[in-house]
C-alpha cells in the first residue's frame, strides 16, 4: 500500500470512530511507524509501505481507535521545547502547565534558588526549570516509583542528572528550606468526572488527575506542608483549574501576594503565593495581603 493511501484510509477510519483531530493523529502515528517527520510524508506520497510497516501502523491505529492517547502509543510528548518520554505511569504533559514555568521565571530573576517540584510525574516541570535555571538546586518528588523512573530517564536524556529525585508523599521527609515549592497536583474532583475526556479517565493515571470528591484534597494537604518548607519570602506556585480557584484562594488567606493567573483561554490556571517574610503569629491563622 502506498503511503498516501494508508494515510487517507487512516484519516477516514479515525474520523468514523470519532477520534479527535483525525488527520493529526493519523499523521503522527504514521510518522511514528516510519520513524520520519511530517515533511517526509508529503514528499514521498507514493512510497510503498512494507508488510511490517502496514502491520505496525494498523496496531497503532487500533490502539488510538479504542482511546489510548497517541502519546502513550508513541511514548513521547513535547514540553518546553524538550522531547519527553511518557508512559501510562505518568500524566501526559500539557501546554497549560508551561504557565507554571513562566510564573516561576517571572519571580526568579537571578541567583541560585532551591526549588522542589512536588508530584513530578514525567519530570516535565523539574526539567524545564533545570534547563532555564542552570544555577538552581532542583529537587523533585513523587509517591510513584514508576513515575520517578520515567522522570529520571528524561533527566538523563536531557543531561539534567543534577535534579535530586525523592520518592515520598508530597513534601514528607524533605529537609532544608526552599525558595520555590512548585506543583501540578491532581485537582479534578470526582464529581467532575463526566466532564473529563474519556481517554483521560480511562488511560491516564487516576491518582494524577483526580484528587478526591472535591478536587482540592491534595492541594489542601500541600499548602500546609509548603509553608514550613519555604524560606521566609519564598514562593508557592501551583497549577489549578477554574473550578477550584475560589477555594484555593481561601486556603491561601494566610499568605502574602496571592495571585491567580489565567491561561490563554482566560481560565484560572496558576496560583501563586508568598510566605510572609516576618510573622510572629500562628501562620495558620494569619490572613495575608492579596494582589
Amino acid at each position: 500500500m502506498q503511503l498516501k493511501d494508508a494515510l487517507a484510509q487512516a484519516i477516514a477510519r479515525l474520523t468514523a470512530q470519532n477520534v479527535p483531530s483525525p488527520r493529526m493523529n493519523a499523521e503522527l502515528l504514521l510518522m511514528f511507524t516510519l520513524n520520519c517527520d511530517r515533511a517526509y510524508l508529503f514528499a514521498h506520497p507514493e512510497r510503498e509501505l512494507t508488510p511490517e510497516e502496514e502491520s505496525r501502523y494498523e496496531a497503532a491505529l487500533a490502539e488510538r481507535s479504542r482511546g489510548v492517547p497517541a502519546q502513550y502509543i508513541t511514548g513521547h510528548q513535547e514540553f518546553w521545547g524538550m522531547d519527553l518520554i511518557v508512559s501510562p505511569a505518568v500524566l501526559i504533559p500539557r501546554p497549560e502547565t508551561e504557565h507554571v514555568i513562566e510564573a516561576v521565571l517571572e519571580l526568579q530573576a537571578s541567583g541560585t534558588p532551591r526549588v522542589v517540584d512536588v508530584g513530578t510525574g514525567s519530570g516535565c516541570i523539574a526539567l524545564a526549570l533545570a534547563k532555564e535555571l542552570p544555577n538552581a538546586e532542583i529537587h523533585a518528588t513523587d509517591i510513584s516509583p514508576a513515575a520517578l523512573e520515567i522522570a529520571r530517564v528524561n533527566a538523563a536524556r536531557h543531561q539534567l542528572e543534577r535534579i535530586h529525585f525523592h520518592q515520598t508523599d508530597l513534601l514528607e521527609g524533605l529537609r532544608g528550606e526552599f525558595d520555590f515549592v512548585v506543583s501540578n497536583p491532581p485537582y479534578v474532583g470526582e464529581s467532575e468526572e463526566d466532564t473529563v475526556q474519556l481517554e483521560v479517565r480511562k488511560f491516564e493515571p487516576r491518582s494524577a488527575v483526580f484528587a478526591g470528591p472535591r478536587g482540592t484534597e491534595v492541594i489542601s494537604r500541600l499548602i500546609p506542608q509548603a509553608h514550613p518548607a519555604l524560606r521566609p519570602g519564598g514562593w508557592l506556585v501551583m497549577e489549578i483549574s477554574g473550578t477550584i480557584a475560589g477555594e484555593v484562594r481561601t486556603f491561601l488567606e494566610n499568605w502574602e501576594n496571592v495571585q491567580i493567573k489565567p491561561d490563554l483561554q482566560s481560565i484560572p490556571r496558576v496560583a501563586i503565593a508568598q510566605k510572609p517574610t516576618t510573622d510572629n503569629r500562628d501562620p495558620i491563622s494569619r490572613k495575608g495581603d492579596e494582589t
